[in-house]
């Protein structure tokens, strides 16, 4: 018997209603439109706004919506699992609270947590699950509400985040198409020039670490810069290689959507021309879980079947790694 593989088969976004412009930010700190744009290409964000909501509400939403459109009832879905670096809480999983808002009662779920590589992590990881044979419907969700854990008095980070979630269905097929191979890479050294000081077991939350503003985002710009280019190009060209995949037979890369010069220098390294790399980072930010399933529902109308995508991303750990995909729709 043929082991299946696993297809993405629907993929859809929820995005908060609120945007943050630049030229709001520029009434927040001291910064302008021009230098938001030239450094990162961003113009706004989206953000989520009222009391109670959370990042299970955003990836509910998207849950709900992708049901919707693959005409799939809640109570068919297997498995949740759920990319995020914002959950609701400690625990419960937000998975798991996804799962019950959106009505999701006969699946097991949980969350993954490998900063901005995380949906990449979590795709390959369902995927397993697919094509194990005893999955059929598997849900993947990309969710975080960035704008949690944003300094917003730091210019450095606080231009750069906003709050999405997106989600794809997995379903298993025997047809040359769905996920194909990955290639990821861990380096823990590289903690140092990004992460969040406290809130964790090795530093609880207290009144100093609030006063001291240690539960935002710490980030080391420039390191961060070299590292990803460097890193999801390598693993984006690496991954080519060994499955024989030359440049022009590439439909799309789509990268990780952290700031506009890491996604044009990665395109250069691998030789891949501006028009087959998806980019939406000027609309929404970087939304670190979000960005990979978002780019493939605005660009989903010019997808075709079989079409070859490199997916890649670079997140705080260090995690990076790269995913071949062909398009199952």
């Amino acid at each position: 018997m043929t082991r299946p593989r696993a297809a993405i088969t629907a993929v859809h976004g929820h995005l908060p209603d609120y945007i943050l412009t630049n030229q709001e930010l520029e009434q927040m700190v001291d910064t302008t439109d021009e230098w938001i744009s030239t450094r990162t290409g961003i113009k706004e964000r989206r953000i989520l706004k009222g009391e109670g909501l959370a990042t299970s509400d955003m990836g509910a939403e998207a849950v709900k919506g992708l049901l919707d459109k693959a005409g799939v009832r809640p109570d068919e879905v297997d498995f949740v699992l759920c990319a995020t670096v914002t959950p609701d809480m400690k625990f419960p999983a937000t998975a798991n609270l996804i799962s019950h808002k959106a009505g999701i009662l006969n699946a097991f779920s949980y969350d993954m947590n490998a900063a901005c590589s995380g949906f990449l992590y979590a795709l390959t990881t369902a995927a397993s699950f697919v094509e194990s044979g005893k999955y059929k419907k598997v849900v993947v969700v990309g969710a975080d509400k960035m704008s949690s854990i944003v300094d917003y008095t730091d210019r450095q980070t606080c231009v750069l985040f906003g709050d999405a979630a997106c989600a794809v269905l997995l379903e298993p097929t025997t047809e040359e198409v769905g996920v194909m191979d990955h290639q990821f890479a861990t380096d823990g050294s590289g903690y140092v020039h990004l992460h969040m000081k406290a809130g964790g077991s090795l530093k609880p939350p207290t009144y100093d670490t609030i006063d001291a503003r240690e539960h935002y985002i710490y980030q080391e710009g420039q390191a961060v810069f070299k590292f990803a280019v460097t890193k999801m190009a390598g693993a984006s060209l690496d991954l080519m290689k060994a499955n024989n995949i030359p440049a022009e037979e590439l439909a799309w890369l789509v990268p990780h959507q952290a700031n506009m010069r890491i996604i044009e220098a990665t395109g250069r390294r691998m030789g891949v021309p501006n028009e087959k790399v998806m980019v939406n980072i000027q609309k929404y930010g970087n939304t670190t879980n979000a960005t990979i399933p978002l780019c493939l529902w605005d660009y989903e109308k010019q997808l075709n079947k079989g079409d070859n995508l490199i997916l890649t991303a670079f997140g705080g750990g260090f995690t990076w790694g790269a995913i071949w995909l062909k398009w199952a729709y």
